[in-house]
């Protein structure tokens, strides 16, 4: 990488609902970086988002980071004159080398930032503005994964109906009791860390979860719930996809909530207890369903494996996945012989193509 220290621009927070997982993640990551392994390869510029979309200059978006100041501290409309024309005066990024965004959620992850950063004419680490965008629309990229004959679990899906209408209602609730076994998972397109799902037991339960739904995306997919094992794969690379050790998560809960996410004590299994054959078939799905979505870069694949018949079912595709220190992505590849100081600086050549 030559002698000139490469300087990784670190974005943060954001307007989404996953704001404080993306502190946490960027938390984590900013310490990797910071690591002696490190110190003499990069330095990091951090860039924090508040929750009202306004860009902090790096001194305080640092000081988040190091914890001299929390994230609720900073109000709306606190830091920049808001009359001036263009939202990103004042914040110094021109000697960013290497852009490594982790923005969760809407206008991060949905490929927003992607697009953004494309004008800075800088490499960012993780895929592009299809692939991110893909990947976060639930409804789209089952669609792909149905042409491509990829298992799933069965699905339908309803595009901005209104559910104020009783008509539409009953019908919405009719196709649902027809096509699909209970207990159902009613989820938003788009949003994440299983923010505005809702796992439904029976036809009761039906409008109180579209609703919640709703209330993040008028598009809703209803998903048919079945006993399986939570198992997940990492992928890094670009034209060469490499997939990490297999993992599965065993929660306490009900499923796999976001509490169960962020908030609860699970219990991680790396290398999952399954059949080698699975394993390989497990690898070569996500390197498919991947390529299909034009995703890159790193990203975290979710399987289910269906308890009574071994059957592997893909379920979705994260391409910012955490990187908390409870989350599955570092420790997958850690577990495949990189430690999170590692796996950074190794997204970093990705991105680089080096």
């Amino acid at each position: 990488m030559g002698g000139k220290k490469k300087c990784i621009g670190l974005i943060f927070g954001g307007h989404s609902n996953e704001h404080e997982v993306s502190i946490s993640s960027a938390k984590t990551v900013f310490q990797a970086f910071n690591a002696q392994i490190n110190k003499e390869r990069y330095t990091v510029k951090a860039f924090y988002i508040n929750k009202y979309g306004d860009w902090l200059d790096s001194d305080i978006s640092e000081k988040i980071l190091i914890g001299e100041i929390e994230n609720y501290e900073i109000k709306k409309q606190e830091i920049f004159n808001q009359e001036k024309i263009n939202f990103l005066d004042g914040i110094e990024f021109q000697n960013v080398d290497v852009w490594f965004p982790l923005l969760h959620g809407f206008n991060g992850e949905d490929g927003s930032i992607h697009g953004l950063i494309r004008f800075t004419k800088k490499p960012l680490v993780g895929c592009g503005i299809i692939g991110s965008a893909l990947g976060m629309d639930k409804i789209l990229m089952k669609t792909i994964f149905s042409n491509l004959k990829l298992p799933q679990a069965n699905y339908l899906v309803f595009q901005n109906e209104n559910l104020n209408d009783k008509q539409v209602k009953k019908k919405v609730i009719n196709e649902i009791l027809k096509k699909l076994k209970f207990p159902v998972f009613v989820k938003p397109s788009n949003s994440g860390s299983s923010l505005g799902i809702s796992k439904v037991k029976n036809e009761s339960e039906i409008l109180l979860a579209l609703d919640k739904a709703r209330e993040i995306d008028p598009r809703i997919l209803i998903e048919e719930g079945l006993e399986v094992r939570e198992i997940e794969c990492g992928i890094i690379g670009n034209s060469k996809l490499l997939t990490s050790e297999i993992g599965e998560v065993n929660y306490e809960s009900d499923w796999y909530d976001y509490d169960s996410k962020y908030h609860s004590n699970n219990k991680i299994i790396i290398p999952a207890k399954i059949d080698s054959k699975i394993t390989k078939e497990i690898k070569e799905i996500a390197i498919k369903s991947c390529k299909a979505l034009n995703i890159f870069g790193f990203a975290r694949v979710d399987f289910f494996l269906e308890k009574s018949s071994n059957k592997i079912l893909i379920n979705e595709i994260n391409t910012i996945p955490g990187f908390t220190k409870n989350s599955m992505f570092p420790m997958l590849w850690e577990a495949s012989g990189l430690k999170i100081e590692q796996l950074v600086a190794k997204l970093i050549d990705i991105s680089l193509d080096l």
